[in-house]
C-alpha cells in the first residue's frame, strides 16, 4: 500500500482497518477495511486485489483495477477499468466510467431506492436459501437460527424517521397479530433511537421497519430471523421484539 505522509490508520473491533489520508492513496494489497477516504485526493485499488469495505469516500476520484465490494462509494469519479469488478449497494458520483470488460453490480442511488426495488421483488427473496456461502459456486444451504448472523453487516445508515405504529380504525379491536407487531415496532424504534446503540448492527432492524410500514407480512417473516442475528449482545428489549415477531409471524400463518 502506498501511504501518504499524514495517513490516520485505526483499528476497530472486529478488526478492520480504517484509512483516513489527505492526498491519494494506492491500495496493492487484498485486505477487509471499514472505512477508506482520501479527503483531497483519489483512491486506486490495483489489478488482482480484492478489496471489502463499508465505506469509501474520496475527494477526487476511485479507480478500481482489480475487485471492489462496498455498502457506499462516494467521489466525484468513479472509474472501472478493463476487467474490473465492483460490487456497489450505494455509489454517490458526478460520473460513473466502465470499461467494456468492467462488471458492475448494485449502483443504487440511495437507501430508499434500495429498499423499493427488494420490496419489488419479495417473492424472489424468499426463494433464496437462508445461508449462502458466497465463495462457493454450489451454495449451501443452512436455515438461521434465533440470535445466530445471517446477513452481512453493513454502514451505518441515516436515522429512521419515527412513524407511530399503525392503529386499528375506529370500533375494531386490534387483532393478537397486529397487537405483536405493534408492539414489536416500538420496541424496535426505540432501540434504534438510543445514542449507544451499534449502527453497523442495526440495519436489519431497519429493513424489519420499512417492511411493517410497507404492511409486507411476507417480507418480515422471511428476513426477521437473520436481522435480530445482526445483534451481538440483544437487551431484553430485543429479545421481546424478536419474540413478539416470531408470535406475529406464527398467528399470520395460522390464519
Amino acid at each position: 500500500m502506498i501511504i501518504p505522509r499524514g495517513t490516520e490508520i485505526r483499528v476497530n473491533h472486529q478488526g478492520q482497518l480504517s484509512i483516513r489520508t489527505p492526498g491519494n492513496l494506492v491500495i496493492q494489497n487484498s485486505g477487509n477495511y471499514s472505512e477508506i477516504e482520501s479527503t483531497n485526493g483519489s483512491i486506486r485499488i490495483e489489478e488482482n486485489v480484492t478489496v471489502d469495505a463499508v465505506s469509501i469516500r474520496a475527494g477526487q476520484a476511485c479507480f478500481i483495477q482489480g475487485t471492489l465490494t462496498a455498502w457506499k462509494v462516494h467521489a466525484k469519479r468513479i472509474s472501472l477499468e478493463d476487467k474490473a469488478k465492483a460490487f456497489i449497494m450505494l455509489q454517490e458520483s458526478e460520473n460513473l466510467e466502465l470499461a467494456r470488460g468492467a462488471r458492475l453490480v448494485g449502483n443504487f442511488a440511495n437507501e430508499k431506492e434500495l429498499f423499493l426495488m427488494m420490496g419489488k421483488f419479495t417473492s424472489q427473496l424468499k426463494e433464496l436459501p437462508g445461508g449462502v456461502d458466497m465463495s462457493s459456486s454450489s451454495p449451501s444451504l443452512a436455515a438461521p437460527t434465533s440470535y445466530a448472523p445471517a446477513i452481512a453487516e453493513s454502514a451505518a445508515a441515516p436515522p429512521i424517521e419515527y412513524v407511530p405504529p399503525q392503529q386499528p380504525e375506529e370500533g375494531m379491536a386490534p387483532s393478537a397479530a397486529t397487537t405483536q407487531l405493534m408492539h414489536a415496532q416500538t420496541l424496535i424504534e426505540q432501540e434504534l433511537a438510543r445514542p449507544d446503540f451499534p449502527a453497523a448492527e442495526g440495519q436489519g432492524l431497519r429493513e424489519i421497519l420499512y417492511a411493517i410500514r410497507e404492511h409486507n407480512d411476507s417480507r418480515i417473516a422471511s428476513i426477521y430471523r437473520s436481522a435480530f442475528g445482526q445483534i451481538k449482545s440483544p437487551t431484553d428489549a430485543i429479545k421481546q421484539a424478536y419474540e413478539a415477531i416470531a408470535k406475529f409471524v406464527a398467528l399470520r400463518s395460522g390464519q
